[in-house]
């Protein structure tokens, strides 16, 4: 299940690369269709009550410092849907590893900042319960926004890259994640 994952995981790092060769451009002359990547870090806590995930009751929580890869695509006026994955990895708490996938809806806002909502699906590992311990796993909600440096004084009409602010939870919002990073797109 790791191997296939981590193919997984591969083949959307290549997505950026090949949707940007083929990205269309509408009448304006911007990208219809945007890949990118990011870089985040933040925290996860976890609640003390055990979830529908069947995390243990202990009130885990950790640092991360996470990937992110993907792509979104205009698809009417200001409307943006997109597919990312991520993976984490704990640098101090009882968290090992995070990884995942989600699908995106957003708006454009401004000259070129991004606000949006995500659903997708998380596996987490904990680094408390030792080394071959199992996976952790359950739907993941959150939402966020994307700042452009256009859209902060800047005098361009766009940029490829963005500041990136989100909040995530996981499962039965037994779990609060707030994330910020950048995020560079194609």
């Amino acid at each position: 299940m790791k191997t296939l994952l981590f193919t997984a995981a591969a083949a959307a790092l290549l997505i950026p690369v090949a949707a940007n060769a083929q990205a269309p451009q509408d009448d304006a002359g911007s990208r219809r269709i945007e890949p990118y990547v990011g870089v985040m870090g933040g925290i996860h806590n976890f609640d003390s009550e055990t979830g529908k995930e069947g995390i243990p009751p202990v009130g885990y929580r950790g640092r991360l410092v996470e990937g992110v890869a993907g792509v979104n695509a205009r698809v009417a006026g200001p409307v943006v849907v997109g597919v990312e994955g991520t993976a984490s990895k704990g640098v101090s708490g009882d968290i090992d590893w995070e990884y995942g996938v989600a699908g995106r809806a957003g708006v454009k806002a401004g000259k070129d900042s991004l606000i949006f909502g995500k659903v997708g699906y998380k596996w987490v590992n904990f680094d408390a319960l030792g080394p071959d311990s199992r996976d952790y796993h359950g739907m993941t909600y959150g939402a966020g926004v994307e700042l452009s440096p256009a859209d902060m004084g800047g005098s361009a009409q766009s940029s490829n890259i963005r500041l990136r602010v989100q909040a995530d939870t996981m499962g039965n919002f037994r779990s609060i994640r707030p994330m910020a990073g950048v995020v560079a797109k194609f």
